[in-house]
């Protein structure tokens, strides 16, 4: 038996069942997780049922149901089972001072699910869960009652939304423009050559030109927002409270209780359409993220440009004309170093060099005439990108390294036997041959980089970006401007938010999309590698 036990041992086959069984849990962690992210971000974006409950007090409570658990400590040997409690979502912060309320499943005396009530998408302060009572043309009644009053609410929402894109229209574009015309003209009247080339009278009229075109569109904006803010809704809730809301904070207006289930799945559709493409509010808990997924994903290509060239290179000169001793095996051995510094380390690197003393010369040199205002010298994305570049780049480095040590010894000799340099060896035949490796190293940067947050933090990432880095106005790609990034998006949320409760959705829907963001990188550069060594399959990688 002894002997059997150690032949069992020997073999080696308990070695592989437990890394099976270690891999097994991993994966299984692994899509836990995902299905947990999944789960509750996905979730959100559901349009469920609004319930209306009648209390033993004689109150009554409105809301989207949200969990329901045991209360804590209620389980005792007379009620084994315990006591259950709801979790409803009331909305109506501005009349309730909460988004949630936990009832007591004993205090409930009835349920009901009453096709009348409304849910008001707001701009501002969550959620409204009430009936309409009346609508209002300035202090003229409209139109009276729940259901008159429901009927005339759609055109007017609508026509509100309409406004509300005419006046985001001219704030950002139009408006900013013009800030942007007056700015730039205000500083070439600043710089020593216009002083000198007598042009002040001239960016003098161009600055009064841009004035006189300035106020032209704050009058019509005044105009816009009158009409914008004309009419008006009163809501009541299940109480009888009552609430004024001007029809421009209005999002929209849904009945949940009478919606079908297509009507549900296209409202669901609109959802997610609206996460990824419409701009945070609310202290970032509600809206959509696409500044971050924008800035996410431009630093991350920014980022790969930098880093790949100068990887490659370091790798080719350690592996392919570094003669091999010891100065070479120390160069490696910072490399693999350099890779397990703490990244708020190279965060602290990049504000000190790239911000201060490479920006900060920059401005002096180049843009002298906007100082004391820093340009370059405060965060931005170009600084993030060269921060997170230091952080990759031992990544690249070694798996480079690993690549054109696998590239066979024949393929060069054979190269140089037919006259080629050593030069056109690398470019034409070395190097192609490796590209599989070297989009490996790349796939493992942007993996890491795009999650990364501790040294965006110093470098440029702010919570809410006045304008993305790219726009329609010269130099079109703005390197200097500040950015949103998902993860950071996620700790601002999660950590930051001044209402905690109604952030957990939103936590995870930006999980899952920074998820989304990594895979969808990583796929097509696997996708890349892939037809590459296809391509290359004469060689052994």
């Amino acid at each position: 038996m002894r002997s059997s036990f150690n032949k069992f041992i020997a073999s080696g086959n308990v070695f592989i069942w437990g890394c099976a069984a270690g891999v097994s849990i991993s994966l299984l962690m692994v899509f836990g997780l995902l299905l947990l992210i999944m789960i509750n971000g996905l979730g959100y974006f559901w349009i469920s049922d609004i319930v209306e409950l009648t209390l033993k007090d004689q109150q009554r409570v409105i809301g989207q149901l949200a969990g329901r658990e045991i209360i804590p400590r209620s389980i005792t040997p007379d009620r084994p089972e315990g006591k259950g409690r709801l979790r409803v979502k009331i909305g109506n912060r501005d009349i309730s001072g909460l988004d949630f309320k936990w009832i007591n499943d004993d205090q409930i005396v009835s349920e009901a699910y009453p096709t009348d009530i409304v849910l008001l998408e707001r701009r501002e302060w969550g959620n409204m869960y009430a009936r309409v009572k009346a609508i209002y043309k300035g202090e003229t009644i409209q139109a009276e009652g729940n259901e008159g009053g429901w009927i005339a609410l759609a055109p007017l929402i609508n026509a509100a939304n309409d406004l509300h894109h005419q006046i985001d229209r001219i704030e950002k574009i139009e408006i900013g423009s013009i800030n942007a015309d007056i700015e730039k003209t205000r500083l070439e009247k600043r710089s020593s050559k216009a002083m000198e080339n007598g042009r002040i009278e001239n960016l003098n009229a161009q600055i009064a030109a841009a004035e006189s075109r300035y106020q032209g569109k704050t009058q019509e904006l005044e105009i816009l927002r009158t009409q914008f803010n004309e009419y008006s809704v009163l809501m009541e809730d299940a109480n009888g409270r009552e609430k004024q809301i001007p029809i421009g904070q209005i999002i929209r207006a849904l009945r949940p209780n009478e919606m079908g289930l297509f009507h549900k799945i296209w409202i669901y559709l609109t959802n997610v359409w609206a996460v990824l493409s419409t701009e945070p509010r609310e202290a970032n808990t509600e809206g959509g993220i696409f500044p971050a997924i924008f800035g996410t994903v431009m630093m991350v290509i920014i980022m790969s440009l930098i880093v790949v060239p100068f990887g490659v290179l370091a790798a080719l000169y350690l592996r392919e004309y570094a003669r091999q001793g010891i100065m070479v095996r120390l160069v490696r051995i910072a490399v693999n170093n350099l890779a397990g510094v703490p990244s708020i380390v190279f965060g602290v690197f990049g504000l000190g060099f790239f911000i201060y003393t490479v920006g900060g010369t920059l401005d002096t040199l180049f843009f002298p005439e906007r100082l004391p205002a820093p340009t370059f010298g405060t965060g931005g994305i170009l600084w993030a990108s060269l921060t997170l570049a230091l952080l990759t780049v031992p990544v690249v480095i070694v798996s480079t390294e690993e690549g054109l040590a696998a590239v066979p010894r024949e393929f060069r000799e054979g190269s140089l036997a037919l006259g080629a340099t050593k030069l056109e060896t690398m470019l034409k035949v070395v190097i192609p041959s490796a590209l599989p490796g070297i989009l490996t190293g790349l796939i493992l940067a942007m993996a890491r980089a795009a999650g990364e947050v501790a040294p965006l933090m110093l470098t440029g990432v702010v919570k809410l970006a006045p304008a993305l880095p790219i726009d329609s106005s010269w130099p079109f790609l703005h390197f200097d401007r500040k950015f949103m990034h998902l993860g950071f998006h996620i700790y601002d949320v999660g950590f930051q938010s001044p209402n905690v409760e109604a952030a957990k959705p939103m936590v995870y829907i930006t999980t899952l999309v920074l998820i989304t963001v990594v895979v969808m990188l990583n796929l097509t550069a696997i996708v890349l590698r892939n037809h590459l060594r296809k391509k290359y399959a004469g060689s052994v990688l």
